[in-house]
């Protein structure tokens, strides 16, 4: 196995790639000025974009391998590994990498919604697959970005810096919304795919030795990373999975309450030790009790 490249610091990169330190905390890189470069495996400290405009790789980030196209943007968080083997060959790359420490966004409103962005944490093959029009619009801002950094003795080069930042997340999470609602079908059959598992997964016995389902539990049934499968519910349903799960399992207490199941018996069958937590749960998603649930139906 090659070694891993291990980026602790925006530097390490430039420097495998050959790419000059226009500042100790960002990197805006274009591959066409630093190709050929190697093949690597890198163990990133640094959250990094990369718009891969060639399908020179298999990447490999997490457990999964992807067969990328043109105009894919693959996002990286720091503690995150990917990439491909390297081989010893060089080879030519197209495409933009954004790189910056989480030590430059310290203190700003972007390290306090830098969570929102869940893109950070998708596979590989999750990832966005930008239009002609997106493709641009991310390529102007890191050259506009580009410029301000070259901008050296600048007292506010630091704060633009992490305004364009906010910008570039901002648009790219516009762009995994529009790549939401434009695959239409194939989410409507997720999302059947979803609930089906519910069902069978609540009317089984295996909350009784597993506990109820989780997001991460359903993601992973459904091949999915679980903030991508966050996102993609929502974008779907308007309601976050756990919010979703939720709701699943009051629909089924409702039905089984009036098929004459009692509170202690339906409680059991969901994992729970006790009918309080089923009554508890009841009256904060339906927003009443049981007994007035009963009451209301006779």
């Amino acid at each position: 196995m090659s070694e891993v490249l291990k980026v602790r610091t925006v530097h390490d990169y430039n420097a495998f790639v050959g790419q000059a330190d226009l500042h100790p905390l960002v990197s805006v890189i274009d591959y066409e000025a630093v190709s050929p470069i190697l093949h690597t495996k890198s163990d990133f400290e640094v959250y990094a974009l990369f718009l891969l405009d060639d399908t020179a790789e298999m990447l490999d980030y997490g457990h999964s391998g992807y067969a990328y196209n043109k105009g894919t943007l693959v996002c990286v968080a720091p503690r995150q590994t990917g990439g491909t083997d390297n081989d010893g060959c060089r080879f030519e790359r197209r495409g933009w990498a954004l790189l910056f420490d989480p030590k430059l966004i310290k203190g700003t409103q972007l390290e306090l919604s830098i969570h929102e962005y869940t893109f950070f944490e998708y596979q590989v093959n999750e990832a966005l697959q930008m239009t002609a029009e997106e493709h641009d619009i991310f390529i102007s801002l890191l050259k506009q970005l580009r410029d301000v950094l070259q901008q050296t003795g600048n007292a506010w080069r630091d704060s633009t810096v992490v305004t364009y930042l906010e910008l570039i997340l901002k648009y790219c999470k516009r762009f995994h919304d529009r790549q939401f609602a434009a695959h239409q079908t194939a989410n409507h059959e997720l999302m059947l795919r979803f609930q089906t598992f519910l069902d069978e997964y609540l009317n089984s016995r295996r909350p009784i030795s597993e506990g109820l389902p989780t997001v991460a539990l359903c993601a992973q049934t459904l091949h999915l990373s679980p903030n991508y499968f966050g996102d993609l519910i929502k974008s779907i349903s308007g309601t976050a999975p756990s919010e979703y799960i939720r709701q699943a399992i009051i629909r089924l207490a409702k039905n089984r309450l009036i098929n004459g199941d009692s509170a202690k018996e339906i409680a059991f069958s969901l994992g729970m030790e006790r009918s309080q937590d089923l009554n508890r749960m009841f009256k904060k998603y339906a927003g009443e009790t049981i007994t007035e649930y009963l009451k209301r139906m006779k």
